[in-house]
């Protein structure tokens, strides 16, 4: 493209302060440097982590920073070294990225790679320490690698998935994060049996996702855990097939799904971040084969608190 190897300024949503409105600035993009990738962003989705890191009321404030993880967008061009993208190619940004040389990357049983896991604190490119965003010469903040609140980003290329063109990036944007952590967390961590009972806490799209797994995975009894009972009936069409708001009981939740089943749920998966709803998901799985799943991001300053006996009775 005729961009390639230049400066591009365009628009982008720059987080000045904790909790200030986001404000519209023209931004400058530097070229992609060794084993980076500049996309053109399409369409962008609001997780609840921008939202999370964005109110930096848990986390270790970073700004100014451009947020936005969750996309998809078309390869404008690509830097020294990058084999695997084209420009033109159509990609989704992915936080937790893959070298495909460390020993997390070669093992079947991780994907916490040594170079790419997600780095909530880090604003700059791995590569040389410099962030590829400046207004003014002022450098801004990346966010977790992808900074996607951007019409043009930088983000290394082992961050990037490939995906068909034929695919429609205003849907499948969401694939970029929710919906594969969601999914994901069932079907490859949480891997429940056909004919099992799951449980999930919070239904926002991640749970939803979650929830859809289960299904898929054929589980027999799918109760939805959350505060707010109208998700409910958005619920049902992902498979939940009980539902169960903490606010409705005077025992704690998890105390109520263990009753609900005979002993407790066989999975779980946790979906909110909050460390009460991470120990109640952990607590209702049943002793001997119960499995919990947490996905959600807790406050720094969070401390998991469970007896032992729940290990030792083989949680």
């Amino acid at each position: 493209m005729a961009t390639a190897g230049k400066v591009i300024k365009c628009k982008a949503a720059v987080a000045w302060e904790a909790g200030k409105p986001l404000s519209i600035e023209e931004v400058e993009v530097a070229p992609p440097q060794a084993m980076e990738v500049r996309v053109k962003i399409l369409y962008t989705a609001l997780c609840h982590t921008d939202v999370y890191f964005w109110e930096a009321k848990g986390q270790t404030p970073v700004f100014p920073r451009i947020l936005g993880h969750e996309a998809g967008g078309i390869v404008e061009s690509v830097g020294e070294g990058v084999t695997e993208l084209v420009p033109g190619d159509h990609v989704l940004p992915v936080f937790t990225g893959e070298c495909k040389d460390c020993a997390h990357c070669k093992s079947e049983e991780s994907n916490l790679c040594d170079l790419l896991r997600i780095n909530v604190d880090r604003g700059v490119m791995i590569g040389d320490g410099q962030s590829r965003f400046t207004i003014n010469g002022k450098p801004i903040f990346h966010f977790v690698g992808t900074s996607t609140f951007s019409e043009y980003t930088v983000i290394h290329v082992g961050c990037l998935a490939k995906i068909n063109p034929e695919a429609p990036l205003d849907k499948v944007c969401v694939l970029s994060c929710g919906i594969s952590t969601g999914l994901g967390a069932t079907l490859n961590v949480a891997k429940p049996k056909k004919g099992s009972t799951v449980a999930i806490f919070g239904l926002g799209a991640v749970g939803l996702a979650a929830m859809e797994g289960a299904r898929m995975a054929g589980a027999s009894r799918i109760i939805g855990v959350d505060l707010n009972p109208a998700k409910y009936e958005q619920a049902k069409k992902f498979g939940c097939t009980d539902f169960v708001n903490p606010k409705d009981h005077t025992k704690p939740v998890q105390e109520v799904l263990v009753e609900m089943t005979n002993g407790g749920v066989d999975r779980a998966v946790e979906c909110t971040g909050h460390i009460d709803a991470m120990i109640a998901a952990f607590e209702c799985v049943h002793d001997g084969w119960g499995v919990a799943v947490l996905v959600g991001v807790p406050h720094k300053e969070a401390v998991f608190k469970t007896h032992p006996m729940n290990f030792l009775n083989e949680k």
